[in-house]
């Protein structure tokens, strides 16, 4: 079933190729999970989406899935493949017929999104330019409509119903993959399809650590959850610390946190980059004594993936883009890290208006 109107669908994918025409690109080849369900509506493993800069996209799928598939999406051209194999050379096949000498993929991080894929598509078709259009894509993708804005508003809720269960029953001796365990839980339970949940249990301080079921709450540290929750493939985004028994160092972080985070929430808004607040937030950093032990960023977009363009802790060319109605995004998304306390985090998703900024994760901070 269409979790979205197919005419909603249908514009996303005009809109797409007619960038794709605008820079000379015959055709793109999706294999991101988050882009593919973004043009089709549904999420799918193993994703396969080839997109003509003019005509119909064509899916492709494991045979004996197609039926499923087609059942999800308002595409209904599908070609079927046996193996990984067969699927390059039915792609391969259909760009040499085309005469596309132009084809778009988009070079991500992302599950699918492998090196592999690009070798062998480059070997198999050596007259071909391969074109990275990672930016055509974020492109449209930054800024969302009304279908997505509420899908997100409803992954806001999911989130903070979920937190407010596991920050609740941490205690000590409880392990890292206890709390995780009852994250997941709670937020499958609730309709959430694909949680993304992240632990640390201080001392030792990890940025987006994976859990470990031998780090356990021993009643002397800093206690991070950050969770990624989702609703119809669109996530929300928020962190919480517990700072547990008497730290000088700890509260101190926690208190400069909270005024980085208070005035990240007044800063931020349209029409401002991400550099001008980083600026400021880095006075209230020093002014703490802290500044070398922040992580440098403070936002990233929220959408189809946890963490989406504009990611300004890993991309520095991100901090400049300018902020727009219709984006959502997270923060404080970059952590305190202190060795001997553990890592000091808030971190809430918000909908950028035409004011200002609308809380998504609507929960006490501390």
């Amino acid at each position: 079933m269409l979790r979205f109107p197919k005419d909603v669908l249908r514009k996303r994918l005009e809109r797409f190729q007619e960038l794709l025409k605008s820079k000379g690109i015959d055709a793109a080849m999706i294999r991101v999970l988050s882009t593919y369900t973004y043009f089709t509506g549904t999420r799918w493993l193993r994703p396969a989406l080839l997109i003509p800069a003019d005509g119909d996209p064509i899916l492709f799928a494991a045979r004996g899935e197609e039926d499923e598939l087609l059942s999800r999406t308002w595409i209904k051209n599908v070609m079927t493949f046996r193996d990984g194999g067969e699927l390059m050379r039915t792609v391969s096949g259909i760009v040499r017929s085309n005469g596309y000498r132009r084809v778009g993929i988009e070079f991500g991080i992302e599950r699918d999104a492998y090196i592999l894929f690009y070798e062998m598509f480059k070997r198999l078709n050596p007259n071909v330019d391969v074109i990275d259009i990672s930016d055509l894509v974020y492109e449209l993708r930054m800024i969302k409509d009304g279908y997505e804005l509420e899908s997100i508003r409803r992954a806001g809720e999911l989130a903070v119903k979920v937190m407010d269960k596991v920050l609740n029953i941490i205690k000590p001796g409880i392990t890292e993959t206890e709390l995780a365990a009852e994250a997941y839980y709670q937020a499958l339970r609730l309709g959430s399809e694909d949680p993304k949940v992240y632990v640390n249990v201080g001392p030792s301080p990890r940025v987006h650590a994976e859990s470990f079921r031998d780090i356990k709450v021993s009643g002397r540290e800093a206690v991070t959850l950050i969770l990624g929750i989702d609703y119809n493939n669109y996530y929300a985004n928020m962190s919480r610390t517990v700072l547990l028994g008497s730290s000088d160092v700890g509260s101190t972080a926690l208190k400069c946190m909270r005024e980085v985070y208070e005035e990240a929430r007044r800063l931020t808004k349209p029409g401002v980059k991400p550099i001008d607040v980083m600026k400021r937030l880095d006075k209230i950093y020093s002014e703490y004594g802290l500044i070398e032990y922040r992580v440098i960023g403070y936002l990233h977009g929220v959408g189809l993936q946890v963490e989406e363009p504009p990611i300004t802790t890993i991309v520095p060319k991100h901090r400049f883009i300018e902020l727009s109605p219709n984006m959502a995004i997270a923060f404080i998304h970059s952590p305190i890290m202190i060795k001997g306390v553990g890592q000091i985090k808030f971190e809430d998703t918000y909908i950028v208006t035409g004011e200002g900024l609308e809380l998504v994760t609507k929960y006490e901070l501390w």
